[in-house]
């Protein structure tokens, strides 16, 4: 989801005062700090086991489920109507013998009778419009095994159950069935997938579009909460194979390697196609002026646009007859090519805009490539749509107004995204922070390093963030999508896990013991279904560390921070043997302590603390080698902690 079409962060704060007023946590110099609470030894709700391991890794019977798509479907631009057949061959890899078996039908949200139709609040949400009248959702039949024998099933709001003429087998077992299927593109389908009128023809972002599998899954059997707008994705893991036929003056993108690049490109535009592959420059395949001219199309009716991904966990495409194609050569660090490519309409291209699209796609993937993990997927597709931001696997939407930083930041919270959770596949539908959080973490970073820094902003005063992210109005992070407040889901889902990891990574463990044991995580995980306490134990285990405060402090509860220090004296009141400060810890988060003295000489003394002072203690005294007087000590200098009262930080001598 687009973190860029929540608010920028100076934006948020102003926000945050509007909406959240001056409401803090109550000021007063006793301290309710429980070290019994913070640091309770019993965190873990479940043991190691043989799926789940105690480090935090995949346990050696570890298992996942397998679901493989053959889909063909058509896309009339006349009726906005997306028509076709899918068949899904599904592998039982549990221990469990199935009789049935749960698939998603995501249309159904835009039904008028929906679960998340009736949750629409009166006031604007990004998920839907209570005076909508657009009735939607899809209509299913033919619904077969594999045989060719109709079989039972029901359909409940979004989740669709269907009875097994036979028991399915476990460890291995494998059933294959199809369906018929039909739905009416919504002209705004809660921001991730839609229809966007331009001057040269319609672009249909199509994403949630065909039934899937549920997942079925060792911590909670069957996923089946229902799809009402907030919640995102959970998915298994398989094969695609998918057809779409189109009118034949429509340019069709999807996420994956396209198999007959000779049909549906004109001559100069399939040479224009492999040129691209070995470029490192963006190369134009169809540009601006030959988009009106009918002779850069095919002069055919239909066209059938033929595409395979392997290895996924959900597909996306989108067709128009205005997009501007071009694309580039990404350079991966094995020495394999992938490759970007942006589809937009002219209204997009120009002004530092679009044509910049596959230069951002190239560098973010290049970036976090080299990074995390490297990029799986044969193609990088980056698409203009009236999505203000979306991702799928090796295919993104973004908002087709977007320029120069603002392109840059959703491109790039986009394809970040391929890695958190398209790579590591966690359930969003209950941990949203698992995937915007790191996603927003890891974006921080890229932006830093894109075209040395060309986008990147000084945050000034991390500390200027408390006010919102410390609010004690907010749920905390670990709250479904669908159980925060909407207005609350860019704080708890983006900026607050954001902000968390970045404060781990530079104020609890350190750049270089983080990175390696996130990268360990992504590893470990990669194309699995880790759970938040897979990523806690990983954590823990590859850096050594104990950090079950950290998580109850940030993840668990919505706890706040206040240092203060108490008290300034000298050693034997004589200066030159030392100070000896006095600080406290007064709301309930535990966090390490920077101390800056400055001497009467203007020298400047700094000292930090380990959390573990906190560990007995809501009081800590500890003295600071000096050989003058001190003017002024000052807890977290740099401004970088969420500390919520920082006039107590500020010791002076006067």
């Amino acid at each position: 989801m687009n973190k860029t079409k929540l608010l920028p962060l100076a934006a948020v704060l102003l926000f945050s005062q509007a909406v959240f007023g001056q409401a803090q946590p109550t000021r007063s110099t006793e301290s309710v700090y429980d070290y019994k609470a913070a640091f309770n030894p019993v965190f873990y709700n479940n043991s190691g086991s043989v799926y789940r391991s105690a480090s935090g890794k995949p346990g050696h019977q570890y298992w996942q489920n397998a679901a493989n798509y053959d889909i063909k479907v058509s896309l009339n631009d006349q009726t906005h109507e997306v028509k076709g057949t899918v068949k899904i061959s599904y592998t039982n890899n549990s221990p469990d013998k199935m009789d049935f078996i749960w698939l998603q039908l995501e249309q159904n949200l835009f039904n008028q009778k929906s679960i998340g139709q009736a949750v629409v609040p009166l006031t604007n949400s990004r998920y839907g419009d209570s005076s909508s009248d657009f009735d939607g959702g899809y209509t299913i039949s033919q619904v077969k095994d594999q045989s060719g024998k109709e079989v039972k099933y029901k359909i409940y709001d979004t989740r669709m159950r269907i009875e097994l003429p036979k028991t399915l087998e476990a460890n291995g077992g494998k059933i294959e069935f199809s369906m018929d299927f039909s739905y009416i593109v919504p002209e705004y389908g809660a921001d991730r997938t839609g229809i966007l009128p331009t001057s040269e023809g319609n672009i249909y972002a199509i994403a949630q579009w065909y039934p899937k599998m549920a997942v079925y899954d060792d911590v909670h059997g069957w996923n089946n909460l229902p799809y009402t707008g907030p919640g995102e994705f959970y998915l298994e893991y398989g094969d695609f194979n998918v057809e779409i036929t189109a009118p034949a003056n429509h340019i069709v993108v999807l996420g994956g390697e396209l198999l007959n690049p000779e049909e549906v490109w004109t001559k100069e535009q399939l040479d224009r196609f492999n040129k691209a592959k070995n470029s490192d420059k963006t190369v134009i395949i169809r540009s601006q002026d030959e988009v009106p001219n009918p002779n850069s199309r095919p002069k055919k009716s239909t066209l059938t646009w033929k595409y395979r991904l392997n290895n996924a966990r959900d597909v996306a495409w989108a067709s128009s007859k205005s997009f501007i194609i071009d694309a580039a050569k990404i350079n991966l660090p094995s020495g394999k090519k992938s490759l970007a490519l942006s589809a937009y309409p002219k209204e997009s291209n120009g002004g530092n805009a679009w044509e910049r699209s596959t230069e951002y796609t190239k560098a973010s993937i290049e970036h976090y490539s080299n990074k995390w993990m490297e990029y799986p997927y044969p193609i990088a597709v980056n698409v203009a749509s009236n999505v203000g931001g979306m991702e799928y696997p090796a295919i993104v939407f973004c908002g087709s107004r977007a320029k120069a930083g603002s392109l840059w930041g959703v491109t790039d919270h986009e394809f970040g995204h391929i890695w958190f959770p398209m790579i590591v596949g966690s359930n969003e539908r209950l941990y949203a922070w698992m995937d915007e959080g790191f996603n927003t973490f890891i974006n921080d970073l890229s932006t830093e390093a894109f075209n040395n820094g060309e986008y990147n902003r000084s945050r000034g005063s991390r500390n200027a963030m408390t006010r919102m992210i410390m609010n004690p109005s907010l749920e905390p992070i670990m709250t479904t999508p669908q159980g925060m407040k909407e207005r609350n889901i860019g704080m708890l889902a983006y900026y607050k896990p954001g902000y968390a990891m970045r404060i781990l990574r530079d104020e609890v463990l350190g750049a270089e013991r983080f990175d390696a044991a996130f990268r360990k995580y992504v590893e470990y995980w990669a194309y699995k279904h880790p759970t938040p306490e897979d990523f806690f134990r990983v954590m823990e285990n590859e850096t050594g560390e104990n950090l079950n405060w950290f998580w109850r402090s940030w993840i668990l509860n919505n706890w706040s921070l206040d240092q203060a220090i108490t008290d300034v004296n000298y050693v034997e009141l004589d200066p030159t043997k030392g100070a000896i400060i006095t600080i406290s810890n007064l709301q309930k988060m535990p966090m390490p302590v920077v101390v800056e003295a400055t001497t009467v000489s203007g020298k400047k003394i700094r000292h930090k603390l380990p959390v573990e002072v906190w560990e007995r203690n809501s009081s800590w005294k500890f003295v600071l080698n000096t050989t003058e007087k001190l003017t002024n000590v000052r807890i977290d200098p740099d401004q970088v902690y969420p500390d919520s009262n920082p006039e107590n930080n500020v010791w002076n001598s006067n």
